[in-house]
């Protein structure tokens, strides 16, 4: 079985859930690539959306959130026949010459674009090809239940009953987990990492970071804690891809020991296990992490839909903490740290009996020889597709 993953240049969180699942796959000596499905529409196209969408996330916020509400309130603008639905599906010619071309016959979408995609592209023509559907938010997706294929993984089964109800089968189904880099999963001994980063073991580490862009009030709460730091707490904070923020806080703090300013990071795995507490945005994939990690969070600044439907989730699942301004957010961070009780309380409500990892359950549902008990499911789902398209 050849493999592709079909993901958008929308935020970091579609590509890293899709460089998680290649990772598994590649070490099974499975062929598995990566694609960024909105080419197919063209290249223009791919890029203009994935700047905009950079660029009101970053610098518009509250613009995305009301945009995203609106979709919320009205997904039938992605169905099909629609203007919206013509678009992101004008590709599907492309999108079948680029799978021919590669003889894929497993197509995983983390993006409900191109999930669309692929189910008008099935609609058009009888191929034989195993699809499914990777959810990278706390939450069913708009339009995620206006596509068809043959499997859904979702975060957790604390969401079944929330895909069911906006119209996925329960059938296809499958709580795997969001997945993350297989490295998360196995975490150092919390003094090695601190270690690793060059940070002695007795000190607290607070990590502070908004996604992969940069966004949100970092520069403010950067101000409010690090006044309040004793001598054995350090604050860092991963700027991302924001070169201007780096620049400006680098500036600020520089000099100051108890305050580190890094840019995009590589070796996040060690940064979150050598870490005792994490400011961040509620996305997807970065409360993912932190949760495999065991590290607790206070999250900030959630913007667009998603973002709240994941900071609802950890909020309930009691591994989170918020505040409505920087000021109390800051006061939040500095109280847990005084409390290693509710860190660990904390930590063990992130904790699941699962042993594989999210990508492992994944590759296993869909190479059911692999050992997984859903072959049963891969066969139905099988059946169902080809006399759908025969």
């Amino acid at each position: 079985m050849r493999t592709l993953i079909m993901s958008c240049n929308t935020g970091a969180g579609h590509n890293s859930c899709a460089k998680a699942i290649q990772e598994v796959y590649q070490e099974r000596g499975e062929l598995c690539d990566i694609v960024d499905a909105l080419q197919f529409i063209s290249p223009h196209a791919s890029r203009f959306i994935s700047n905009w969408h950079t660029r009101i996330y970053r610098y518009a916020p509250k613009l995305f959130k009301a945009g995203y509400a609106d979709v919320e309130q009205h997904e039938s603008i992605f169905r099909e026949g629609t203007t919206v639905y013509k678009y992101l599906t004008s590709g599907v010619d492309r999108m079948r010459e680029y799978l021919e071309s590669g003889s894929y016959d497993n197509i995983i979408c983390t993006h409900v674009f191109p999930a669309l995609a692929v189910t008008e592209l099935l609609r058009r023509y009888p191929l034989r090809l195993q699809t499914s559907f990777v959810s990278t938010d706390y939450t069913c997706s708009p339009c995620a239940a206006d596509s068809n294929l043959d499997f859904y993984f979702i975060p957790s089964p604390l969401l079944t009953e929330e895909f069911a109800g906006c119209g996925v089968a329960r059938e296809k189904l499958v709580p795997s987990g969001l997945p993350a880099a297989q490295a998360f999963y196995h975490p150092m001994v919390k003094a090695e990492a601190k270690r690793a980063l060059g940070i002695a073991p007795e000190k607290q580490h607070l990590l502070m970071m908004c996604g992969s862009m940069g966004c949100g009030p970092i520069c403010e709460l950067a101000e409010l804690l690090e006044p309040m730091l004793r001598e054995d707490q350090l604050l860092s904070i991963v700027c991302g891809t924001n070169s201007d923020l780096f620049e400006k806080l680098e500036k600020r703090f520089a000099g100051q020991e108890n305050v580190r300013v890094l840019g995009l990071v590589t070796n996040m795995p060690v940064m979150m296990q050598g870490s005792d507490l994490l400011l961040t945005k509620p996305g997807g994939l970065s409360t993912t992490e932190a949760a495999a990690s065991g590290l607790p969070m206070v999250l900030i600044d959630a913007v667009a839909g998603c973002e709240e439907h994941n900071l609802d989730f950890f909020l309930g699942l009691g591994a989170a903490e918020t505040a409505d301004t920087p000021e109390a957010l800051a006061a939040t961070a500095l109280t847990l740290l005084e409390r290693p009780e509710r860190l660990a309380a904390m930590s063990a409500a992130e904790r699941t009996d699962e042993t594989r990892t999210p990508a492992e359950i994944i590759y296993e549902t869909l190479f059911p020889g692999a050992g997984f008990a859903t072959r049963d499911r891969a066969e139905a789902a099988d059946t169902e597709r080809y006399t759908r398209v025969r």
